[in-house]
């Protein structure tokens, strides 16, 4: 039951994600050469990351998964060795909904670490799935300016039939 009200909850709050107003779409285009460097290097790992959990997953490769979800879990990009000017940076540029997307990822990570530990096969997939939509769901706020397809198009929206 609780499965089924996520999956409904999920299929509503999709489409109002797809029309969010971004609170500011150039907030990552902003930061400083070196933290762009940075974060671009965090997203490529978190890639790299989501991408091996799958065939893991198929295998029952829990040790796998469970090692990949900790790594993950672990590589905020807040918790590295920045300096003081990089962290106001990072305050001051990123909006409050980006830290918030980061900090959920992070914690799904944990809790796909946990379901991986405890051999859950349907927990395993359940929290691969909330990681995707934190992916999808920032890159929809945040990085249109990378994933041109993630930006809304409210006027044709509104004419369609």
């Amino acid at each position: 039951m609780k499965l089924f009200i996520s999956v409904v909850f999920t299929i509503i709050l999709l489409p109002s994600l797809a029309y969010a107003e971004t609170e500011t779409s150039t907030s990552v285009e902003a930061l400083s050469p070196n933290l762009r460097t940075l974060l671009t290097k965090e997203m490529r790992l978190l890639q790299e990351g989501m991408q091996s959990i799958i065939p893991a997953y198929v295998a029952g490769n829990w040790n796998e998964i469970e090692q990949t979800a900790g790594k993950m879990a672990n590589s905020y990009i807040m918790k590295q060795s920045l300096t003081g000017e990089q962290k106001r940076e990072l305050q001051t540029l990123l909006p409050r909904s980006f830290i918030l997307l980061d900090q959920q990822f992070h914690y799904l990570s944990g809790m796909l670490k946990h379901a991986a530990e405890n051999k859950k096969t349907e927990l395993v997939g359940f929290y691969y799935s909330k990681l995707v939509e934190t992916c999808v769901s920032c890159h929809t706020q945040h990085a249109t300016h990378r994933f041109p397809a993630l930006r809304s198009n409210r006027t044709s929206a509104e004419h369609s039939h």
